[in-house]
């Protein structure tokens, strides 16, 4: 399951530029909501690789 992690952020970027296309709104307006989607996931993926390490 842990190999399937990198489509996390595919798929909430994708959901955002699908937001910020029917809103009208440019990538560069919608900036923000990308950091802040690649920040919880790197931090999601960050915790989950701990508890790897730590259950090992």
């Amino acid at each position: 399951m842990i190999r399937l992690f990198f489509l996390l952020p595919i798929l909430m970027s994708a959901i955002w530029w699908w937001y910020l296309n029917n809103r009208g709104y440019t990538m560069k307006e919608g900036l923000r909501g990308f950091i802040y989607i690649f920040s919880f996931n790197a931090i999601v993926i960050g915790f989950f690789t701990l508890m790897l390490f730590v259950t090992h």
